[in-house]
């Protein structure tokens, strides 16, 4: 009895002083560490970007050699064109990684509110509703950004199935170039406005550890 009566003891003391650990964190601490297990969860869309590129440049590659032979090789286009397919494959994929990352990201920030509530100082709270709208709209961003490059994958993969059909004509080819080539444009807009909020954020996340003397070192 002596026994268990101490280790029930330890375990209280234990889960008293675990408490009060947690209850001894400010606001502002607490803050500090979700959005830093926020910059955490998007590493692995930061490891896409690198990949995402060499795969954009060779199907790229691919696409000109295509075109330069023309449907007079039609067998070595048929060729090329599985394997500019293959790569479109892989470009989806490593977008549905980037996709994941960004969304278990979003889902960490969300948390972040209710601490956001606690904070008692006015300015402090007005510099954390501006933080917490850029990146509610860097999130928005992310996903006009997403849905329209999957639009594209789409339209890409239907480029390359295409090229491996003998009775294709000129204006049905012309015509999907041309869905393609405004379909990026929309791409190529959307990931600056996406860039561009996610620089704004940085520089307010920054502001804000400042304004609340948080002692910290500026995440890479």
């Amino acid at each position: 009895m002596k026994k268990t009566f101490i280790k029930r003891t330890v375990l209280l003391l234990i889960c008293v002083l675990f408490l009060s650990a947690c209850m001894g964190q400010s606001a502002e601490e607490n803050i500090y560490n979700k959005l830093e297990k926020v910059v955490e969860l998007e590493d692995s869309f930061k490891k896409q970007q690198q990949p995402l590129l060499e795969l954009e440049k060779k199907e790229s590659e691919l696409y000109n050699e295509i075109m330069s032979l023309g449907m007079k090789e039609f067998e070595k286009v048929v060729e090329l064109s599985k394997e500019a397919l293959s790569i479109v494959e892989d470009r989806e994929s490593k977008m549905k990684a980037e996709y994941d990352s960004i969304m278990s990201s979003q889902e960490e920030f969300n948390t972040v509110n209710e601490e956001f509530e606690k904070i008692e100082d006015e300015k402090l709270a007005k510099k954390a509703e501006e933080l917490k709208d850029t990146m509610s709209e860097r999130y928005n961003s992310y996903d006009r950004l997403f849905n329209n490059y999957k639009s594209s994958i789409e339209l890409d993969k239907e480029l390359y199935s295409m090229l491996q059909q003998e009775n294709l004509t000129i204006e049905e080819l012309e015509s999907q170039i041309n869905k393609i080539n405004e379909s990026y444009k929309k791409i190529i807009k959307q990931n600056e406005e996406f860039n561009s909020l996610t620089e704004e954020y940085n520089q307010l996340k920054l502001e804000f550890y400042e304004q609340a003397e948080l002692n910290i070192e500026e995440s890479e």
